[in-house]
């Protein structure tokens, strides 16, 4: 037995697999390296809180713009364009908001930067889409999808600290317009990765419905999406106090951390300690924060709140992957991302409007948030979770 799962082991790990993964990290890391270098440099120009966090939350309504046509182009085109034309979509955004501020004779600079932010947030919801749920697929075996998918999704998470990390480095370094280069020299190199694989022809269904649900959201899973949208709401909360590159560095160790646990900790564990786990880390963080100034408080909670937004992100994917039904795999691959980037930018456009001037109030606000997820799931969602699953 431990001969053969070391064979599939070493099997998913070929070359395609190799570059769909690291094109994954490098398009979530191309918006992740936005986020500090705008909000820095709005607020620069002079634009208040709140218009502030309309732009940074604008691209997770954005999101879902898009998703409804996902699976209608994915049959009528070349998967591997759909996906490198969504990431050209995204390289024009970021382009966009270069220059925003030139079209101030007849927009505002937030109108302008938000319609930006918000074509990006379609484009980048639709990149994803393909890519997770259906190009990675392509390159792996039907028994070896799951895993493919749990490997990958780590791949964009580790993005999460280190694109704000390269971008706040960016940004220090060469400016608004260096760190906006950067974002799209990731994409760049994302398409590039996705030309040096090929991809198998299918034949498009015949009277494909060019509205569908399918690759885009799973109705089944919307309580574990709700749930999801409020646990990384706290995260963009957390992303609007501007951290500084400690916290992005130890919540970068928090997440290596928790891929650790995973495989050590939590290998025979109880299904629902996971979760359970990672929700009291982020509460301890959250509580350390609110009520302690000593130094270590600046390296133990970003790294307990690393480690614990790795476990539960990786254990909600899962969750999605045995809610769905045959061949909705993919569907259930995009309605996690859905949930995971719309919660962070909705939690961003708090902070920043509500919460700019007032950090106690954010962090009471966090961790009020932290106890109701953890609530709900252990009073609602486990328990709901289990009698609705399917794999």
């Amino acid at each position: 037995m431990n001969t053969q799962n070391t064979a599939i082991h070493i099997k998913i790990w070929h070359k395609e697999f190799w570059l769909m993964s690291i094109a994954t990290f490098l398009l979530s890391a191309s918006v992740y390296i936005q986020v500090p270098a705008l909000s820095q440099w709005l607020f620069e120009t002079g634009l208040p809180p709140v218009e502030v966090g309309c732009v940074l939350g604008v691209f997770g309504i954005g999101m879902f713009a898009l998703g409804a046509f996902c699976s209608f182009w994915v049959q009528r085109f070349r998967r591997n364009m759909v996906c490198i034309w969504a990431i050209v979509g995204m390289m024009a955004c970021t382009a966009g908001l270069l220059y925003a501020d030139r079209t101030a004779g007849f927009l505002t600079l937030s109108f302008a930067m938000s319609m930006a932010r918000f074509a990006l947030g379609a484009f980048y919801g639709l990149a994803q889409m393909v890519l997770c749920s259906t190009l990675i697929i392509d390159t792996t075996e039907s028994f070896q999808r799951t895993e493919a998918n749990h490997i990958s999704s780590w791949f964009a998470r580790f993005a999460l600290p280190l694109g704000p990390l390269v971008g706040l480095m960016a940004y220090c370094s060469f400016g608004f317009s260096g760190a906006m280069v950067t974002s799209m020299g990731c994409a760049l190199a994302a398409i590039v990765l996705i030309c040096m694989v090929k991809f198998p022809f299918k034949a498009p269904e015949e009277n494909s419905k060019v509205i569908r649900l399918d690759r885009f959201y799973l109705p089944q899973g919307t309580l574990l999406f709700v749930n999801l949208l409020i646990f990384t709401g706290i995260i963009g909360l957390l992303f609007a106090t501007q951290p500084t590159p400690t916290f992005y560095a130890m919540m970068l160790a928090g997440f290596a951390l928790a891929l650790l646990s995973q495989r050590f900790v939590f290998s025979n564990a109880e299904l629902k300690s996971e979760v359970v786990t990672g929700l009291i880390l982020i509460v301890i963080s959250l509580t350390a924060m609110l009520t302690r100034s000593q130094a270590i408080v600046a390296y133990m909670s970003p790294l307990f709140l690393g480690c614990g937004t790795g476990i539960i992100g990786a254990r909600f994917l899962l969750f999605f992957i045995k809610l769905s039904k045959h061949c909705q795999r993919g569907t259930s691959q995009s309605t996690f991302l859905l949930g995971w980037e719309a919660g962070i930018s909705l939690g961003m456009c708090a902070g920043f409007a509500f919460f700019h001037d007032d950090g106690k109030a954010l962090l009471a606000y966090a961790l009020a948030l932290a106890v109701v997820t953890l609530v709900l799931y252990v009073a609602v969602t486990h328990k709901w979770y289990m009698a609705n699953k399917n794999r």
